[in-house]
């Protein structure tokens, strides 16, 4: 195996740990033990955390190591306001297109979940998640997509904290997606990016609820205070 594609492993497995909540945020991430672990030369490894730490999932500490990056508010605010760029791009692109196969199944497992009585909060969870990425799919720019990977892996983070939303605002999410589709399916590119945009701003608004997350306070000089 070349060079390269042990890096890539390396990436991707310690990517994968990372998602999957593997490490308490105090635990220092050892060279060795992950290379031990993978089975992986301690160079990749290295190559693999360096490159995790420029895609904002780790955070390098000189003389005390690495450790998975604990979010800011003013890291949230920053993935929320990407998300509305992307993801609002992504909802007018779609839309120019009209649904597809893949949306199309979305929007029926969506359904399915609104119309039992007791939601399912972690199904409707991962139903979002597989709508938002095939609505990406959908757009037919893979730059698109590939922007959209890495910043989903940043949301992951906070939401490693988030056990679950409410029930209220797990079945306000179903709708707000389905919504999003009937836009997309009516082929009206403006309202998909605007129902898209609502989405998003009252999942940021709940999640921070949920986090605990506190607003820095604005001084009266404009200087932001944590």
């Amino acid at each position: 195996m070349s060079t390269s594609l042990h890096r890539d492993r390396a990436y991707a497995r310690i990517r994968d740990l990372v998602m999957s909540g593997e490490f308490a945020p105090d635990e220092p991430l050892s060279e060795r033990s992950l290379s031990d672990r993978l089975s992986l030369g301690r160079t990749p490894v290295r190559e693999a955390l360096s490159a995790l730490a420029r895609d904002g999932l780790l955070t390098i500490h000189p003389m005390r190591g690495t450790f998975v990056r604990q979010l800011s508010f003013d890291d949230l605010r920053e993935i929320h306001e990407l998300r509305l760029a992307l993801e609002g791009m992504a909802a007018y692109l779609a839309a120019t297109r009209g649904p597809t196969e893949g949306l199309e199944r979305c929007a029926k497992d969506l359904r399915r979940v609104r119309s039992r009585a007791a939601i399912d909060v972690e199904e409707a969870q991962q139903i979002g998640w597989t709508f938002h990425d095939e609505l990406f799919r959908a757009t037919g720019n893979d730059r698109l997509v590939q922007a959209y990977d890495n910043l989903r892996a940043q949301s992951g983070l906070a939401l490693q904290k988030m056990r679950q939303y409410s029930t209220e605002r797990t079945r306000q999410a179903v709708n707000e997606h389905l919504e999003i589709y009937a836009s997309v399916e009516a082929q009206d590119p403006d309202a998909a990016q605007q129902r898209m945009w609502r989405h998003l701003s009252s999942a940021f608004e709940a999640r921070l609820k949920a986090l605990g997350a506190v607003r820095p306070q604005t001084s009266a000089k404009g200087d932001h205070r944590s």
